[in-house]
């Protein structure tokens, strides 16, 4: 069983009842978000890139409960010359945790931060595939479409069904609708989430146009997560 719960952009907590890995975690500066950070917590935290929509409030929360950071190695390394616990990972990567596997998958996107005015970049973006719970997940992080979606289950899961993909649906910045559609014919998920949209002006999109497209073009569920709803994948 593995619960996810949507907290608006790209923020989902995974929670198997005995583990709580966050992804993404922007809560501070998030208008959408139904929570602030402080009332979040977590085990584990997972972050796609350095940009504070994502990054976020990753080093406050990891800091107050003690969690690990994974994220691509040199956002990990200067996750760590912050205070924080962190692992590097990179692309292609993979490692069993206590709360189960990750892997890290390809991104096209950038990943940097700004401190004291001066821009840093902090290495490659990245996807993140999750084994948790008896179930598999994929978050795409901020990226445009790639081909590279398709080998998720083509060799990654051996064939196996992937059990939910959360894909971003925004444009501008990341992958609009269409391309997020051809996505998931790519991935072929059972489930499919969108994510990262209607946050700002400049990323809002009809999510519910979406779902009618995945539906009238695929044989997979595209549901609609409200900030702060969850699913249980166990459901399906």
């Amino acid at each position: 069983m593995l619960k996810v719960t949507f907290f608006s952009h790209s923020v989902f907590l995974l929670d198997d009842g005995r583990y709580k890995v966050l992804i993404d975690p922007f809560f501070t500066g998030n208008p959408l978000s139904p929570v602030k950070a402080d009332q979040v917590s977590a085990d584990y935290i997972l972050v796609t890139h350095a940009h504070g929509d994502h990054f976020g409030d990753a080093l406050t929360i990891a800091k107050r409960c003690g969690a690990t950071i994974i994220a691509p190695n040199e956002l990990a390394v200067y996750c760590q010359s912050k205070g924080a616990k962190a692992h590097g990972m990179h692309i292609g990567g993979k490692r069993d945790f206590p709360f189960g596997r990750v892997r890290l998958t390809v991104a096209l996107h950038g990943s940097g931060t700004v401190e004291d005015g001066r821009p840093i970049e902090l290495g490659n973006p990245c996807g993140f595939l999750v084994h948790m719970g008896g179930k598999t997940l994929y978050h795409a992080g901020d990226t445009g479409l790639t081909r590279d979606m398709e080998l998720i289950s083509m060799c990654f899961l051996k064939g196996a069904r992937l059990d939910l993909a959360l894909l971003p649906i925004g444009d501008n910045f990341v992958m609009g609708p269409d391309d997020a559609l051809f996505a998931t014919k790519l991935l072929h998920p059972k489930q499919v989430v969108p994510m990262h949209y209607n946050t700002f002006a400049v990323i809002t999109q009809d999510p519910q146009s979406f779902k009618k497209a995945v539906s009238e073009n695929t044989d997979c569920l595209c549901q609609i997560l409200e900030p702060g709803e969850s699913l249980t994948l166990d459901d399906f």
